[in-house]
C-alpha cells in the first residue's frame, strides 16, 4: 500500500529502474514506488525521465511541481485513471443540477460546521454565530453562508487583522496546505475515472480542478487547525515539512480511524455514488480531528 511522500529538495536526476525510483546525488537512494503516493518536487534543479514520470502516473502517483520560490506550482495529471474513464466521463457529464446542488449545500453545511467546531476547540465565541449560519444554510448556499463563515472564522482564528490575502506566514501555510489537499483531491477525481474541471459548484472556465475545489472544501479546516497550532513566523523547508503531515494524520470516517490521505478516497468515492444513485445519504463524512 502506498503511503509515502517523498520531497526532493535540492539537486538531482531522478530515473527509473526495476519498480524503484532511483534519486541521484553524491550518492544514490532508491525508493519502490509501491511504498509512494505523493512525490513533491521542490526544487527547480531537479532533472527527471520521461520513464520514470510515464511509470508514476501509471502507478496514480501525484506529482507535484515547485516553483523557484519552491511554493506547488504545478502537478502531474493522468488522461486515463481508470479502465471505464470514458464512461465515467459520459456520467459526469449527465448529473442532475439539482443533485449536484444537493450535495454542495451538504458539503458547505460539513465544512461550516467544522470550522464552528475548530472555534470551539480554540474557545472563541463565534463558534456559536457559525452554527447559526447552519441553521440558515437554503439550498445550493444562495445566500453564501459559507462566505460569511469564512470571514467571521479567520477572523476569529487568526485575529481581527487577518485578511487571507496579505503577504505572511500564517497565509503562506494555508496556502500551502490547501495545495497539498487540491493535489490529493485531483489524484482521486482522476483515479476514479472522472474529469477534474467539470465541478458542482465551481464553474470557472480557466480552472482546470473545479471539481477538487469543491470536494476539498470540508476538509480545509484540516490545514486551519495544522497552521493555527503552528503559529508559523517562517515558512520554509522545516514549516512545509510540518505542513506535509496533515497527509498522515488520523481521522475518523465511516466507522474506521485512517490517515487523511485515505480519507479523502473514501469521501470521494461516496461523492460519486451518492451523485450517481442520487441519494446524498451515501455521502461518507469524516469526523472532526478535534474531536477524536
Amino acid at each position: 500500500m502506498s503511503w509515502r511522500t517523498v520531497v526532493i529538495s535540492s539537486n538531482a536526476k531522478l530515473d527509473y529502474q526495476m519498480g524503484y525510483m532511483v534519486v541521484r546525488r553524491m550518492d544514490t537512494t532508491k525508493i519502490h514506488l509501491s511504498e509512494m503516493e505523493i512525490l513533491i518536487i521542490e526544487s527547480t534543479a531537479v532533472s527527471l525521465t520521461a520513464a520514470l514520470l510515464n511509470e508514476l502516473s501509471k502507478k496514480k502517483i501525484k506529482v507535484i511541481f515547485c516553483d523557484e520560490k519552491r511554493n506547488p506550482s504545478s502537478e502531474l495529471v493522468s488522461y486515463y485513471g481508470s479502465h471505464d474513464t470514458s464512461t465515467k466521463i459520459r456520467t459526469q457529464i449527465t448529473w442532475k443540477e439539482e443533485v449536484k446542488k444537493a450535495v454542495w449545500t451538504e458539503i458547505v453545511a460539513d465544512k461550516i460546521r467544522k470550522q464552528a467546531e475548530h472555534l470551539e476547540f480554540w474557545g472563541r465565541e463565534e463558534a456559536d454565530m457559525l452554527y447559526g449560519y447552519i441553521n440558515e444554510l437554503e439550498f445550493a448556499d444562495v445566500t453564501n453562508r459559507e462566505g460569511h463563515a469564512a470571514k467571521v472564522y479567520f477572523n476569529a482564528l487568526f485575529g481581527l487583522d487577518f485578511t487571507r490575502t496579505e503577504e505572511n506566514s500564517t497565509n503562506a501555510a494555508l496556502n500551502y496546505g490547501y495545495a497539498l489537499l487540491l493535489s490529493a483531491f485531483n489524484r482521486c477525481i482522476t483515479a476514479n475515472g472522472y474529469l477534474t474541471q467539470i465541478g458542482l459548484f465551481h464553474d470557472n472556465m480557466f480552472n482546470p480542478f473545479n471539481l477538487a475545489s469543491d470536494l476539498m472544501e470540508s476538509f480545509r479546516p484540516i490545514v486551519d487547525y495544522k497552521v493555527k497550532q503552528m503559529q508559523p513566523v517562517k515558512f520554509e523547508h522545516e514549516e512545509k515539512m510540518e505542513v506535509l503531515t496533515i497527509l498522515q494524520t488520523e481521522v475518523k470516517i465511516n466507522g474506521r480511524t485512517e490517515f487523511v490521505s485515505n480519507a479523502i478516497k473514501i469521501y470521494c468515492k461516496s461523492v460519486f455514488d451518492a451523485i450517481n444513485n442520487e441519494d446524498i445519504s451515501e455521502i461518507r463524512l469524516y469526523l472532526s480531528l478535534i474531536h477524536i
